[in-house]
Parts: C-alpha cells; sequence; structure tokens
C-alpha cells in the first residue's frame, strides 16, 4: 500500500469526497462514504458485505492505520492528505481524518432470506424511521443481539447515508438489510411466513418482561412520535415496555435494542 499524496481540495481524483456534508452521495452510483477508524475496519474486515473503492487519510493517521489499510486490494488507492486539505474537501473541520468510499452491497434476496429462518431466528423491521441517528442505533442493536436482517419499509431513511454507518459503528456494513414494500405489506408477508410479528407500542397490554418467544420472531419499531400505524399494530402481536414516572416512550432505538434483547433471550412458550 502506497499512499498517494494529494495537495488540492480540487483535485480530481478525490471529487466523490467533495462537499459531503452538503452532497447525498448514497443515492449516485450505489456509493456512500464511510468515516471515522472503527467504520473503516468493518469496511476492510471479511464480515463486510460492502466493497471499498478507496480511502482518503490525514496524513498523520497513516501509520496507525497500517494494518487496516493493508487488507485493501491493491486496486483500492488510498489518497493521503494534510489536515488543511482535508477540511477543504469535506467542507468541515474532519477531526477524525479517516474517509472512505464504498460500493452498496447487492440487493438481499427476501425470499432466500426469509425461507433460511429457523426458531430461534429474529429480525427488526423498522417502519417511517426518517432519523439517520436512530437507524444506525437500531442496525447496531440488530448486529449486537444476532438479528438474522433488518427489514426496512419504503418510507425509512437510508441505512448507508454516512451519519447512519458513523452511529451503526459499521454494523450498517455487515449487516443484512432488505429495504421492502410499505409498513403494511412487510408486516403481511412476514405473517404469511408463520413468523411472529411483534409491534412495539405504548399502548399494548402484553408487557415485554412476561412475552415470550413463538418461534422466529420479527420485532416492529416504528417512528418517534407518530409512531407504528394503528392498522400494523392492529395485525401484530402488541408489546410495551412497562415505565414510570409518567413516561409512555423511549428513543425507538433504545426501545428495540431492549425488545432485541429480550427476545433473543426469552424462552418459547
Amino acid at each position: 500500500m502506497t499512499p498517494i499524496p494529494i495537495h488540492d481540495p480540487a483535485d480530481p481524483r478525490i471529487a466523490d469526497y467533495r462537499d459531503i456534508r452538503e452532497r447525498d452521495l448514497t443515492r449516485r452510483d450505489g456509493r456512500f462514504v464511510a468515516e471515522g477508524e472503527v467504520v473503516l475496519n468493518v469496511l476492510t474486515s471479511a464480515a463486510s458485505l460492502c466493497r471499498p473503492i478507496s480511502a482518503l487519510i490525514d496524513l498523520r493517521r497513516l501509520e496507525g492505520l497500517t494494518p487496516v489499510l493493508a487488507r485493501l486490494g491493491p486496486d483500492v488507492p488510498v489518497y493521503a492528505a494534510s489536515q488543511d486539505v482535508l477540511d477543504g474537501v469535506a467542507g468541515f473541520h474532519l477531526h477524525r481524518g479517516i474517509l472512505a468510499l464504498g460500493q452498496k452491497p447487492l440487493p438481499v434476496d427476501a425470499d432466500r432470506t426469509l425461507a433460511s429462518l429457523d426458531a430461534g431466528s429474529t429480525l427488526v423491521v423498522a417502519c417511517g424511521i426518517g432519523n439517520h441517528d436512530n437507524m444506525g442505533g437500531i442496525i447496531r442493536s440488530a448486529a449486537a443481539f444476532g438479528a438474522a436482517a433488518v427489514i426496512l419499509d419504503d418510507r425509512c431513511c437510508d441505512p448507508f447515508y454516512r451519519k447512519a454507518i458513523r452511529v451503526s459503528v459499521g454494523a450498517a456494513l455487515r449487516t443484512p438489510i432488505l429495504t421492502l414494500g410499505s409498513a403494511e405489506q412487510n408486516v403481511v408477508r412476514l405473517l404469511a411466513e408463520g413468523i411472529d410479528v411483534v409491534a412495539m407500542t405504548p399502548t399494548a397490554t402484553e408487557s415485554l418482561d412476561q412475552a415470550r418467544r413463538r418461534g422466529a420472531t420479527a420485532i416492529v419499531l416504528g417512528s418517534e412520535g407518530p409512531g407504528l400505524p394503528t392498522d400494523v399494530i392492529a395485525r401484530c402481536r402488541a408489546v410495551g415496555i412497562p415505565m414510570s414516572g409518567g413516561f409512555d416512550s423511549l428513543n425507538v432505538a433504545t426501545a428495540g435494542a431492549i425488545a432485541l434483547h429480550h427476545f433473543t433471550r426469552a424462552t418459547e412458550t
């Protein structure tokens, strides 16, 4: 790995990194920008489902990143620049000093994924999650508790947006993610597969601490504020997390983590 020096923020070789805060690179040619050492480590690991395209690194970080960068293939250029040049490229102060460009994975085969589930499998189903921090947190928890996949509806934000990837600590790059139809269509499809579909909602009468597994389980999470649509909840097994002090809901990523911890350890009925 021989770093390629970059002295000008306008260098066309690093054009894809320019003004990343304002540009939605995630929707162009299936590429995404990853930021930080933890995410770069995942992107270059054997567990990654994504292909690295290039890296842009602060000169001062190169030596410490040698083992990680050595995992990149000979066809993946590593560009090196000073902090001033990096800031000029990114359009803001890039204090981590580490960027990488990656290619999104090929679409996950939904039929094959659902057919491969067994009684111990757990899915996460996100409905209308528009906040990238929450998306990243949900995917991080899904990876931490061994979810087989994360299913998104057609109203969710892009899980490969730079901030979502960063908040997920790279889990978005190694977790099977499927974007299917509407929330209701996704629930109907899972029910048809014989999966126990659990809607996390404060309106539920069944308490999470009393809930038991009923085979393969899908945990359905809605956006903060409006939550899950009532017609979606009506099709599911509604489960709630008991709370104190007058609170009636949690951050969706937090609620998802609690539900995942419970259902990945719950005893079957």
